[in-house]
């Protein structure tokens, strides 16, 4: 298979596995919760939920992405059903400056510049911010999870390669045409660029879309038919006789005696002796007035799947409330005939900003929102009631607005987490969009259209690494816990209620007990280790499975934890050996 070379491929490729996890730290004054959410009567404030365990699970992050989405591996690593994400487009127009730091000193020169129309190294650095990303995100995909990903002209033939690569071809399922855009007042050289794609990956073979329920209202038996009721269909197939002689005949009508020829541009579906047997068999209707051609009588039981297909064609639709809509259509094909079958709407761009202004007492706060119908339609064919979807470049927050108008029409209680950079600089210091923009937006929607939800809001906190934890920065032991069972097992600790920190047990992960020896206070943790006393007390609390004790040291020797099945982990130095 063809690979993408660019420049600083070879740095960033394995990048985020040198990215340090960080804590999540909670930011309750910027928690928003409905009145109606999970309990909380009229008379209480929106913002203080009286029991937090009942709040809803939405998220919003405050932070790098690249670092926030290592951060959530402990918490999501493969647990997120559908990723959609709406990265820069790297026209040279948007601003955007690369910001990941590595010792390459090639990469050293990129940080903190924008990246504009005339950098010639432009896609390279544009490359080697999405990969990493891509990297962490594949790993949040469960197996049954899909990632779609809007992009433009710009980046696509080399975000289709990287995605190829990363995920391989035969999880590329296709790329959605979104028309975003009724015309173009920018067209170069007569050609209007108003359409965007959607590439679309699934992690495993294992997912598949919903499908769209098909309409059987024209399934009807006036004639009493035993078998049910039927619709016709076309028995013409869209070949010549020169291509398939063996389907070039002519017809009888048994009741009639009339001749149907057939069209030598169109011939028959089937073969002579089937479709004889087919007319023996009254599958067959004839025209009444002997004008016309036969048609198929298709039973209702004949149909294999109460379900159409999603295809990657995009059209415009039809006018609804001023704005034009488009829908997803059967086939990539262009036809009158299939334009006849509508299957998934969505709006365009302009009904995006239109709402977002709304929210803003009609005031432009972002560029270029996606259409809340766009991710709906998206999020509807990927997901069902209680699945977890992730946007890592939230933006005006879309995504999550999204998820909260789909539970509301089908009563789902799907989840939704999102992260936002500041995206400030040097001009404009105190820029926060996800704090600003993001969070605000998604609060006014919940209050304006009435939403049953809410979300926590985090920013990202230390590293943990051995420098930071050294240097007296610690985590708290539930965020230290849930990272070393991370790094023991590779999966997520489910039940965060059986951490106790009093007696350091963590979790257990098949034959294994995982604990960890920790205090969040440097002194305390100089003096703490896995001594004699602690060893027995772990054994009589786990008889059978063998024991993973993380610690700062260790006052047993070799022999003692062999033949007691103990294994030590040194804590910070060893604790980044990822078992």
């Amino acid at each position: 298979m063809p690979t993408l070379q660019f420049k600083g491929k070879n740095i960033i490729w394995n990048h985020h596995l040198a990215v340090p996890f960080h804590t999540l730290n909670e930011v309750p004054e910027l928690h928003y919760f409905s009145r109606k959410s999970k309990g909380i009567s009229d008379k209480e404030s929106p913002l203080t939920p009286p029991d937090s365990r009942l709040t809803p699970d939405n998220m919003i992050i405050e932070g790098d992405n690249l670092i926030a989405l290592k951060a959530l591996l402990p918490q999501f690593a493969g647990q997120i059903k559908c990723i959609y994400i709406d990265p820069p487009y790297n026209t040279g127009n948007e601003g955007w400056v690369y910001n990941d730091k590595t010792n390459s000193p090639l990469i050293k020169e990129w940080i903190g510049k924008t990246v504009g129309k005339d950098d010639l190294s432009r896609h390279d650095k544009w490359l080697c911010m999405i990969t990493p990303r891509l990297k962490l995100l594949r790993e949040l995909l469960s197996d049954d999870g899909v990632i779609f990903i809007s992009i433009d002209d710009n980046e696509y033939n080399n975000l289709k390669c990287i995605m190829d690569d990363m995920f391989g071809e035969e999880c590329f399922l296709g790329s959605f045409v979104w028309k975003r855009r009724s015309g173009s007042n920018d067209a170069k050289d007569f050609i209007s660029i108003d359409h965007e794609y959607v590439l679309t990956y699934r992690k495993t073979e294992v997912f598949s879309f919903e499908g769209v329920e098909k309409d059987f209202s024209n399934y009807q038996n006036p004639d009493y038919d035993n078998r049910g009721k039927w619709t016709t269909s076309d028995l013409t197939c869209n070949k010549t006789r020169e291509e398939r002689p063996n389907l070039y005949y002519s017809i009888k009508d048994p009741k009639t005696g009339i001749v149907y020829q057939c069209n030598p541009n169109r011939v028959w579906v089937y073969e002579k002796s089937r479709m004889e047997r087919l007319i023996k068999e009254d599958k067959v209707i004839f025209p009444t007035d002997g004008k016309g051609t036969p048609q198929y009588k298709r039973h209702l039981s004949e149909v294999r799947s109460d379900k159409k297909p999603v295809s990657t064609w995009i059209e415009q639709n039809k006018y609804k409330n001023g704005d034009k809509n488009l829908l997803f259509e059967l086939s990539g094909e262009y036809s009158k005939k299939i334009i006849e079958s509508k299957v998934l709407t969505s709006d365009l761009n302009m009904k995006a900003t239109k709402d977002l202004r709304s929210l803003f007492d009609n005031t432009q706060v972002f560029d270029y929102p996606k259409p809340i119908s766009l991710v709906k339609t998206l999020i509807s064919q990927a997901t069902e009631n209680n699945d977890i979807i992730l946007d890592s470049f939230a933006g005006s927050g879309t995504t999550m607005h999204a998820v909260m108008e789909l539970n509301k029409e089908d009563g789902g209680n799907r989840k939704c987490v999102m992260v936002q950079m500041h995206e400030n600089s040097e001009t404009e210091p105190d820029k926060n969009i996800c704090k600003v923009i993001t969070r605000e937006r998604v609060k006014r929607a919940i209050d304006k259209y009435g939403y049953d939800s809410g979300f926590k809001y985090y920013r990202l906190g230390i590293p943990l690494d051995a420098e930071t934890m050294l240097a007296g920065q610690l985590p708290t032991y539930n965020q230290f816990a849930k990272y070393v069972y991370y790094l023991c097992t590779g999966e997520n600790l489910e039940d965060e209620d059986k951490i106790n920190e009093a007696g350091y047990f963590v979790g257990e992960f098949g034959k294994q007990a995982i604990y960890l020896v920790y205090k969040q206070d440097y002194e305390t943790l100089t003096r703490l280790a896995l001594n004699l006393t602690l060893a027995e007390k772990i054994k009589e609390q786990q008889p059978v499975k063998k024991r993973i004790v993380y610690a700062p040291s260790c006052f047993l020797d070799e022999e003692y934890l062999t033949d007691n099945q103990i294994e030590y982990v040194g804590i910070p130095y060893n604790l980044f050996q990822r078992k």
